[in-house]
């Protein structure tokens, strides 16, 4: 059996440092992401004057309910969309003039219902260019609350950014929500307010589901980060391949706040063994991997993890409910079929599926991975039965899992 040490969550990292820098005193994170979104989630922080200080292993993070120290900023928020999503609604509690920025992927995606319900709050909010899109500028003046309603279909972060800013307000928020995509993340967030102080209720009525946020700020404590479940997938994935081949995730078990651990669900599905208890999860290969039709719409960043394993079932495998992962770092249902395509997979592909027919991946070949970390990443697991298999930018995993190809040739290693 092998044992991975998975990075810490990157979902769960960006949420602790949207609440550590609302929270009155100072919070510990511990193992918190070492990656290029959280370090650009850092240094968005510390531009705007929150006082953040990082050791191996622990950040320190002194908190200011009143907004940031600066009255003016600019924050370059990289790749990162929970930096660019998170952070506009952090500011708008305070008082100043902040303007955003973010590279060309990022710009490129979404920021619409966000800044419309922000606008709806009363929150002076200008684009720069592209309407719903970065850069913008935000004019903060606090914000009162009330009632808001809000589409949350093509991103849970916008959601999830809302949540997080009414403790911040004076009179708090009551969020109606019409549509949801990745629910799973949502709970993070409310488990997570919750351990910070933060009283959150949820009543579903003909209308919507309606998150209702009492006014009442944050208390800063010690909080460990657990492993990213996302990042073990491409691990539980390459273990479901080979019979015998057993991988641990250490700290990641049945009392995880991430939904995408459900992966593991999948893989069960397919004939993998699985065990999930409180100290971590093992997935191990049986010979069997069955295909399958799977809505994974609530764990859609795991979906390339899948469309690359794909190939090696006994059956066609469906993958439906995902029409949100066009709007990731790329069009992921169009980058998983093209890649498919390149290793002479059949593939077919609609506005919210795509089907994967079995079949033997042959090489070379240079995957396009669109900047994308989760391509990389999840045709590495492909890599392990098909020779010739490179990439035209490896490096971009520096995202969430700098040390990926290391971790993971040492892992191909210990199978041989």
């Amino acid at each position: 059996m092998t044992v991975i040490d998975i990075p810490g969550s990157k979902s769960v990292t960006a949420r602790a440092l949207f609440l550590a820098a609302a929270a009155r005193g100072t919070t510990t994170l511990l193992k918190p992401l070492r990656s290029d979104d959280s370090e650009g989630f850092a240094e968005g922080l510390k531009a705007l004057g929150y006082e953040v200080r990082q050791e191996p292993g622990a950040w320190h993070i002194t908190g200011r309910p009143e907004g940031p120290a600066h009255d003016t900023a600019e924050v370059y928020c990289r790749d990162g969309a929970t930096t660019a999503r998170f952070l506009p609604a952090l500011v708008a509690a305070g008082h100043g003039t902040y303007r955003f920025d973010a590279s060309a992927q990022m710009r490129r995606r979404p920021l619409g219902p966000l800044t419309t319900a922000l606008r709806t709050l009363g929150v002076d909010l200008r684009h720069e260019a592209q309407e719903g899109h970065h850069p913008l500028t935000v004019t903060a003046r606090g914000i009162k609350g009330g009632p808001l309603t809000l589409d949350a279909g093509e991103s849970s972060q916008y959601l999830t950014a809302l949540l997080m800013l009414g403790p911040l307000t004076a009179e708090g928020l009551a969020i109606t929500v019409t549509d949801l995509v990745s629910e799973p993340y949502v709970e993070i967030t409310l488990a997570m307010m919750r351990a910070f102080g933060a009283r959150v209720t949820r009543e579903d009525g003909p209308a919507g589901r309606t998150y209702t946020v009492e006014p009442t700020g944050y208390t800063a404590t010690t909080y460990a980060v657990e492993p990213d479940a996302s990042t073990s997938s491409y691990f539980f994935a390459a273990a479901a391949l080979d019979a015998g081949r057993s991988v641990t995730v250490p700290g990641l078990g049945t009392g995880a706040l991430q939904g995408d651990l459900a992966f593991v669900d999948v893989l069960r599905r397919m004939g993998a063994d699985v065990s999930v208890t409180a100290e971590g999860t093992t997935v191990t290969g049986t010979g069997t991997l069955r295909g399958l039709t799977v809505n994974m719409r609530d764990i859609s960043d795991t979906m390339p993890t899948l469309a690359a394993l794909a190939p090696f079932t006994d059956g066609p495998v469906r993958i439906e409910d995902v029409a949100n992962t066009r709007v990731k770092e790329c069009d992921r249902l169009d980058a998983c079929a093209e890649n498919l395509r390149r290793l002479g997979i059949t593939v077919r592909t609609g506005p919210d599926w795509i089907e994967i027919q079995p079949g033997t991946p042959t090489g070379p070949a240079e995957i396009a991975t669109h900047g994308d970390h989760r391509i990389v990443m999840s045709f590495a697991v492909t890599a392990l039965r098909t020779p010739g298999i490179s990439f035209d930018d490896p490096g971009c995993v520096r995202k969430t899992f700098p040390e990926f190809h290391h971790v993971f040739e040492e892992f191909r290693r210990a199978a041989v």
